[in-house]
Order: C-alpha cells, then sequence, then structure tokens
C-alpha cells in the first residue's frame, strides 16, 4: 500500500515538474520574441529619425521634387504608427518602397549625389536597412520556434489553457517587393 502511494506520488512530482519547465520554456520563448521586436523598434526609430535629415538634404538640391518628399514623409508617419506585426511590416515595407525613390532622384542631380551630407545619410540608412533586416530575421526566428511550442503536444495543450496565442511573422506582404530586380543596360 505505501509502495503503491509512492509510486503515485512520485508520478504526480514528476507531472508537476513537466508543467513548470514547459510554462518556463514557454515564457523564455515568449520574452525572446518581445526582446525581437524591440530590436526591431530601436532600428526603426533610428530610421524614422534619418529620413527628416536625408529630406531636408535633398530638398536643397530637388525643390521641385515635393511629391517624391511628400510621399516619404507619409509613409514615415503612417510607419510609426502602425500597431501590429502585420500592419508594422506592411507600413514599413511601403517606407522601403518610397525611400528607394528618393535615391534614385539622387541620380537626376549630380551635386546632390556628390554631397557629403547626404552620402552620409545614405551611408548610415543603409546601414540602419541591414540592422533591420537583421533584426527582422532575429524576430521571425523566435516566433518560429515560440509558435513550434505552441503546437507541439503536450506543450500546445498547456498554451491553449494558459492563454498563450501566436505571434504573426514580419514579413512582405506587397507581391512587388518579392518580384526580383531587373537590371538592363
Amino acid at each position: 500500500m505505501t509502495t503503491v502511494l509512492w509510486i503515485i506520488l512520485g508520478i504526480i512530482a514528476l507531472i508537476i515538474l513537466a508543467v513548470i519547465a514547459m510554462y518556463n520554456g514557454l515564457i523564455r520563448l515568449k520574452l525572446r520574441v518581445d526582446e525581437a521586436w524591440s530590436d526591431i523598434d530601436v532600428q526603426l526609430k533610428r530610421r524614422y529619425d534619418l529620413i527628416p535629415n536625408l529630406i531636408e538634404t535633398v530638398k536643397g538640391y530637388a525643390a521641385h521634387e515635393k511629391e517624391t518628399l511628400d510621399a516619404v514623409v507619409k509613409a514615415r508617419n503612417l510607419a510609426m504608427q502602425a500597431g501590429a506585426a502585420a500592419d508594422k511590416a506592411q507600413a514599413e515595407n511601403a517606407l522601403s518602397q518610397t525611400l528607394k525613390s528618393i535615391f534614385a532622384l539622387a541620380e537626376s542631380y549630380p551635386n546632390l549625389k556628390a554631397n557629403e551630407n547626404f552620402l552620409e545619410l545614405q551611408r548610415e540608412l543603409t546601414d540602419t536597412e541591414d540592422k533591420i533586416q537583421a533584426a527582422r530575421r532575429f524576430y521571425n526566428g523566435n516566433v518560429r520556434d515560440f509558435n513550434t511550442k505552441l503546437q507541439v503536444f503536450p506543450t500546445n495543450m498547456m498554451a491553449s489553457m494558459m492563454g498563450f496565442k501566436e505571434r504573426e511573422f514580419f514579413g512582405i506582404e506587397d507581391e512587388k517587393e518579392k518580384e526580383v530586380v531587373k537590371v538592363k543596360f
């Protein structure tokens, strides 16, 4: 009788330890996803801060390109206001497209292209874009790990009882951005 009681208590203790381990694993992954999202926010903030300087530099050389500059400002403001990951991704992709138009303007204005401020801002923005891409990959990797953990047995049962929800990937929504760039000479 006491042997059976010890076996039952041992099984209960193992179940409790397994539940604790699953819960702690989910919390650990959730925090990694939150940290990764924060990394994206830091780089996006850096980009948002660079854009007004870039626009002011371009304005001096391309005053009649107001429409292009206004589109960049509008895209920046929409990106800053976006909330959910999917909305943020869509707004950021639109902002990236409008930034490309500013660099295309530089090709039309040789003096702008040679301006030290513009070149430095362009370098910083390119560096920031690279960091944003790295932060997106890091975030998506953590989201993948977290979402996988939420879907595998037996963690999926506990996750649903505890209210854990899948996170969205930070992806490209616009089909135009997925296309390969065509270069013509």
